[in-house]
């Protein structure tokens, strides 16, 4: 499992299993079955049949007001690597029956990449940043021409937006962002978002569209989160192999202990099953539902049928400072904790002193974001500074009084705040 779902996993008490990095894309296997539930309905693809429960659907899906809807690069190509049109079509017909019925919906799609490769005689995917952002240039437009068209026919029109992890890391833009999404939403235009790869560097990516969709769910309060797939949920096993189950529902962290995901995306996509998985702890954590699905039972996922994998909310939704410090924030440094700074910071959510800090690095400014680490060198926290790097050297191991006595009275305060911090 990733770290960033070993960490939801930390914060509920939880002790999640670990991803191998050799682990092919959405492969997921468990080591000890948390599941008991008998066999039911057959899933779509060769595996066999998938772990069902009673009930009456998923309300909290079908009634959602507003849905996020994220598509990947692997579930809109053909195998030789082009834009499938008929995909494309069906996934408009889904959305638009939704959208028919008086709900919001935002979706969120990879494939720009995908789509440039073929007008730029390339076979696959290329691995150089310059090249991959000459592709998404070249592809982006005919990408969402094509989705244009495929909600026209629906007489729905739709609307580009394009992010990059710095418009959510900057206050002023992600504010513009969420009011931009919310105005195309009260116009009855379905958002059409896709990481801006043609100017996101290595330092500013998302990394995946998965971790986007989330943070677009929370963003524009979203009452759902829907992930499609090539894969219709997560299995116990590699579904590819046969004898894999399905698990239907996920409760929280401890019904992933064991299960070990898929990490690289293949062909021309780059997320695998364990980037849902940390997808749909964000969104979860911050209190909304989510599915991993099958893009070709999105209609079913969106009506709240059992279909897919559920993962249910295991908390409430965050102040937006502190999901974005968690999950869209680039640490510009770092500073190294004594073992009592640890445990102030983490058992009591205390302010960082100066006299916990034993070291510090990179070139960071006052308000940027920064890892605490343990004396080990684990991230355990992150929060927004209140100095300079320079200045820290010479703080460090000294109280606030002494500073305060020596300095001047602007000494005397927090070299992070807890309301700044957040655990990792």
């Amino acid at each position: 499992m990733s770290e960033a779902v070993r960490r939801e996993a930390a914060a509920s008490g939880a002790a999640p299993g670990q991803v191998p990095a050799d682990e092919p894309s959405h492969t997921v296997s468990q080591t000890a079955s948390a599941q008991t539930a008998s066999p039911g309905t057959v899933p779509r693809g060769t595996a066999s049949p998938g772990i069902t429960r009673s009930g009456a659907g998923r309300p909290d899906i079908a009634g959602a007001a507003r849905t996020v809807v994220k598509i990947g690069s692997s579930s809109l190509t053909t195998p030789g690597g082009a834009i499938a049109d008929a995909r494309i079509a069906e996934l408009a017909a889904a959305l638009a029956g939704r959208v028919r019925a008086g709900r919001q919906v935002l979706l969120v799609s990879s494939g720009a990449i995908a789509a440039g490769l073929a007008p730029l005689g390339l076979r696959r995917r290329p691995r150089d940043l310059a090249t991959q952002q000459a592709a998404a240039s070249v592809g982006q437009g005919l990408l969402i021409a094509r989705y244009a068209a495929a909600f026209a026919r629906h007489g729905i029109g739709t609307g580009q937006v394009l992010l990059t992890a710095d418009d959510l890391m900057r206050r002023g833009h992600y504010r513009n962002a969420q009011r931009t999404l919310d105005r195309l939403l009260d116009l009855g235009v379905v958002p059409v978002i896709n990481e801006n790869d043609t100017v996101a560097t290595d330092e500013i990516r998302f990394g995946d569209n998965d971790r986007l969709a989330a943070l677009v769910a929370h963003v524009t309060r979203a009452s759902a989160l829907i992930l499609l797939s090539d894969v219709d949920g997560l299995y116990d096993g590699d579904p590819r192999r046969g004898g894999a189950r399905r698990i239907e529902v996920v409760r929280g962290p401890a019904d992933l202990e064991g299960v070990r995901a898929g990490r690289g995306g293949q062909g021309v996509g780059t997320g695998g099953m364990s980037t849902k998985l940390e997808s749909a702890a964000i969104a979860t954590a911050a209190g909304i539902p989510a599915v991993v699905t099958a893009a070709s039972a999105a209609a079913e996922a969106l009506a709240g049928e059992p279909v897919g994998t559920y993962f249910a909310p295991t908390g409430q939704r965050p102040r937006t400072r502190l999901l974005w410090l968690a999950h869209a924030a680039v640490a510009r440094g770092s500073l190294r904790l004594d073992q009592g700074a640890v445990a102030a910071v983490i058992g009591r959510r205390a302010s960082l002193l100066p006299a916990g800090i034993i070291g510090v690095d990179g070139a960071f400014d006052a308000g940027d974001p920064v890892d605490l680490l343990a004396e080990n060198g684990t991230v355990v926290a992150r929060g927004l500074v209140n100095y300079d790097a320079r200045e820290i050297p010479g703080l460090m191991g000294r109280s606030t009084r002494w500073l305060a006595s020596k300095l001047g009275q602007e000494y005397e305060r927090e070299v992070i705040h807890r309301d700044d911090l957040v655990i990792l």
